[in-house]
């Protein structure tokens, strides 16, 4: 048995004989569902727990983090996307179930990005600079190679782009494998993402199996280095400040920005792929501001950082807050799938002026769910009743304008970062962790 097995084994165990514990309470608190994760304290298990909330569309409203050596306590205040409780039975039981079954968690850190083999389907990652039109013309191509498109998420931020794209092949429905088949792929791919000889260079990987796709894109444009261009967004940027706690020896993370869903996720995910360990944290948000607070330190233990280090974590955390934050307006279309919509939808959009921003793609039992975030070539708003007419001369239906927590229109903050850490970052985060985990009387 090799070493790495040997330490899942050992894992295992350990987790058979300390297993991860859940309370999920409906009573506690008036306008949202209270849940309580006790499990040891590993590299990336407080992220995968946010990551399973993530997957089930849940808004984290408040969290609590905290750990005490090999043990963490999570605590999170948490709402469905219509801001209501959750009380569907089969949810609660999948929650429950997934933690403490621990399949949420994943045996070692190699593992911890969430690989999920498939035999059924060929994903490609694409990374490459941002253009009107890019999505369309992929889809061309892929479309012209015969391929189908089963699902597909595509990101823009700074001048970059990113896709992890699930194909199978267009005559046998099946899994792409042929080696000269997906290298002529990759060869016309890349031509259309326009290939240089730096650091612009587009990217095409292959794969039969794909990490968690949010967070997968995250580190394909981490690694692209999107964080070290200059964007022109018109929204405030996000609000980063690193501190030292002397008394703990911990680095103190502030982060002050609009709020959205999946804000946690993004944070939590940029922190951990970095290699540092979140030990204590506080989450507050309101719907129109968020707060964050996380006491951390290198997964080699070192808590003291460099100048040049400081720089990088808050280039990379603006820019994961900012990856998902898209100013344009956004679509849903729910319409019967058939052959060559997507490519039609995403043409249809750059013959007329619309850029695609973000998408999210998906095929559920003969249905077409396609979610688009859109703006004008200059990153101007798009009226919506011109997009649904645009999509109703190809789809014989009409798009629904979704509301987007993330274009809301905000109000001047009322507290300053400055304020804020004058408020929050001398208190010791262990205490004042535990003071409010009395307070929920479990």
């Amino acid at each position: 048995m090799s070493v790495s097995a040997m330490e899942d084994e050992y894992t295992k165990l350990v987790r058979r004989m300390n297993p991860p514990g859940v309370l999920i309470d409906n009573d506690a608190c008036e306008d949202a569902t209270i849940i309580r994760v006790d499990s040891e304290n590993k590299h990336g298990n407080i992220l995968e727990v946010v990551q399973l909330l993530t997957d089930q569309n849940f808004i984290v409203k408040k969290g609590y983090m905290t750990s005490d050596g090999g043990w963490f306590m999570n605590v999170f205040y948490v709402t469905d996307r219509e801001g209501k409780k959750i009380t569907d039975t089969r949810v609660i039981r999948y929650l429950h179930n997934s933690i403490v079954t621990g399949s949420c968690f994943r045996p070692t850190l190699m593992d911890s990005v969430g690989v999920r083999p498939s035999k059924e389907h060929t994903f490609i990652e694409l990374t490459g600079i941002d253009r009107p039109g890019l999505l369309s013309e992929v889809c061309a191509v892929l479309t012209d190679l015969k391929c189908n498109i089963v699902n597909a998420e595509f990101w823009t931020h700074n001048t970059r782009a990113a896709a992890v794209v699930c194909i199978t092949d267009k005559a046998t429905g099946c899994v792409i494998d042929d080696p000269h088949r997906l290298s002529t792929i990759k060869e016309i791919i890349c031509k259309v993402l326009g290939v240089n000889s730096d650091l612009t260079s587009a990217k095409m990987m292959t794969s039969m199996g794909v990490t968690h796709t949010e967070r997968r894109l995250h580190q394909m444009l981490h690694a692209d280095r999107d964080y070290d261009h200059v964007g022109n967004s018109k929204t405030p940027r996000p609000q980063v400040c690193l501190l030292d706690c002397l008394e703990k020896n911990y680095t103190v993370v502030m982060l002050s920005s609009k709020d959205r869903p999946k804000l946690l996720f993004d944070t939590l995910c940029t922190l951990t792929d970095m290699q540092y360990e979140v030990f204590h944290g506080v989450v507050h948000n309101s719907g129109i501001e968020a707060y964050q607070e996380y006491y951390i330190r290198h997964v080699g233990g070192r808590w003291k950082m460099s100048e040049a280090e400081r720089q990088c974590v808050t280039q990379c955390l603006e820019a994961a807050i900012e990856r998902r934050d898209s100013e344009g307006l956004e679509l849903e279309l729910r319409t019967k799938d058939r052959e060559g919509l997507l490519l039609d939808i995403t043409r249809t959009f750059r013959e007329n002026g619309v850029c695609i921003r973000r998408a999210e793609m998906s095929i559920e039992d003969g249905m077409a769910v396609d979610n688009f975030h859109v703006t004008d070539m200059l990153g101007n708003a798009v009226e919506a009743k011109e997009v649904e007419s645009l999509c109703a001369q190809i789809c014989k239906t009409s798009l629904q304008v979704r509301k987007n927590p993330t274009a809301l229109s905000l109000k001047p903050p009322k507290e300053t970062i400055t304020s804020f850490l004058q408020r929050n970052c001398f208190q010791s985060i262990k205490s004042h962790a535990w003071d409010l985990l009395k307070r929920l009387r479990f």
